[in-house]
């Protein structure tokens, strides 16, 4: 029971949450606007995470409510399979517009879970269909999250996150993150060192053999384990490892997608094309559970043959490209190319990589990463007590009025787009003022 309000709480078994601490002393958030949340005890709260990495131009859009609205009076759903709605169709004109070159079909899902696995079986049946049916192996990472599909924790890499359900997938093996304490503490954007972690993918393919394998996926910066940052040329040393042995590349941008490093997508800002890309968070800036992967133009052309009553991918979802969905991603989009979002973060990551870096001296930093508008601030750890630092930070930065995001015990900063930079400032004075209270 929230002893503030009388609402019982017991029914709801939360995501990712310590039910039984939180329902002692719960955080309730109950209204948002612009960069900020209201509490249930009427307190602002800055957010500094954009929700959960997802509301990149901020709360409260009343032209997405609007949207949603006048789809939900319209048509409040309709089928995917066999049949088809022009919202959907218009939605994935305008992604395509977006994505890079040579990306010209979109496949929706309805989160980023579903995503990862959509992109994952893609893979698996696009080998199918051109011949090379041996190849089944998928190759992620170590460190790496891809939500929590039975596919994407399989080629995921964060350990509480597997160990309590069972053998996952098989024919899956795993790349070595990239982070290199050691060698790259307190690098500002790409670290020099470690682009030569990428042939450990070699390794796998002369143990495997590259007949066996169908993909990789990354996330080109990995977010949710902690702002991991690729070094310079790591991604690059991927993909030509992938072309010379004939395995699909696969980005998971569900967190860089849609403007994080001041790109429409981590496509854009490194420069490295996949075959295959996942999205969702910033699709429908966090409002409708949304998704979609990017297929390059020879990915999708591959399934394009045999008769043509035929259905070509025996794959989708109920909600594959809902119409309040596209609705809400259109009013996004618009709201992105009126306000400049896509690219708003460039201007702003050097003020923003001051600010965090400013707190190098600040009681158990060891270790400032950071790009585009993400950065993690690692702690040290107390001793048999990993991520406890954290939590208890992430307690007091809430109620000192300030959203930050943990893991471990690493804490992540992803401010929505719409961000000042005086709002960067209160984000670290907020900081150091709560590390200065920690044990």
């Amino acid at each position: 029971m929230n002893i503030r309000t009388n609402q019982a709480l017991d029914a709801y078994w939360m995501p990712f949450t310590a039910n039984r601490q939180f329902k002692e002393t719960p955080r309730m958030l109950v209204g948002a606007r612009g960069m900020h949340y209201r509490s249930e005890d009427g307190r602002t709260i800055l957010d500094g995470t954009a929700g959960l990495w997802c509301c990149n131009a901020g709360h409260g859009h009343r032209s997405i409510a609007e949207a949603v609205m006048r789809q939900l009076e319209e048509m409040d759903y309709a089928p995917s399979f066999q049949m088809g709605h022009p919202a959907a169709f218009a939605f994935a004109e305008r992604l395509k517009a977006l994505a890079p070159e040579g990306f010209d079909h979109v496949f929706f899902t309805g989160s980023g879970s579903e995503s990862v696995d959509t992109a994952l079986k893609i893979a698996l049946a696009y080998h199918r269909v051109r011949g090379e049916a041996s190849r089944t192996r998928l190759i992620g990472r170590e460190r790496g999250y891809h939500g929590v599909g039975f596919g994407g924790i399989s080629v995921g890499g964060i350990v509480n996150n597997r160990r309590h359900f069972g053998a996952l997938l098989t024919g899956v093996d795993h790349l070595p993150h990239t982070h290199d304490l050691e060698a790259n503490a307190f690098t500002r954007g790409e670290p020099e060192t470690g682009a030569t972690l990428a042939d450990d993918l070699e390794r796998i393919v002369a143990l495997h053999g590259a007949e066996t394998i169908a993909a990789v996926i990354v996330e080109p910066v990995a977010g949710s384990t902690g702002v991991l940052i690729p070094p310079k040329g790591y991604l690059e040393r991927l993909r030509a490892i992938c072309d010379r042995h004939g395995i699909l590349l696969i980005f998971d941008e569900v967190i860089t997608g849609f403007g994080r490093l001041g790109t429409p997508f981590a496509v854009d800002y490194f420069g490295v094309k996949p075959d295959l890309y996942t999205t969702a968070k910033g699709i429908t800036n966090g409002t409708v559970p949304m998704g979609a992967v990017f297929a390059q133009n020879h990915i999708h052309d591959a399934f394009m043959t045999g008769p043509e009553e035929t259905i070509e991918l025996f794959h989708g979802y109920t909600y594959s490209g809902h119409p309040v969905g596209c609705a809400a991603g259109m009013a996004t989009l618009d709201i992105y190319e009126s306000q400049g979002l896509l690219t708003r973060a460039a201007s702003l990551s050097a003020p923003f990589e001051d600010a965090v870096h400013s707190l190098r001296d600040a009681p158990f930093v060891k270790d400032i990463r950071n790009l585009g508008l993400m950065a993690g601030i690692e702690l040290q750890s107390r001793d048999g007590a990993v991520g406890k630092r954290a939590y208890e930070t992430f307690v007091k930065c809430f109620e000192a009025g300030l959203l930050i995001r943990v893991t471990g015990d690493i804490i992540a900063l992803s401010p929505p787009l719409i961000v000042e930079e005086d709002q960067i400032g209160q984000m670290v004075a907020t900081l150091r003022s709560v590390l200065s209270t920690i044990e």
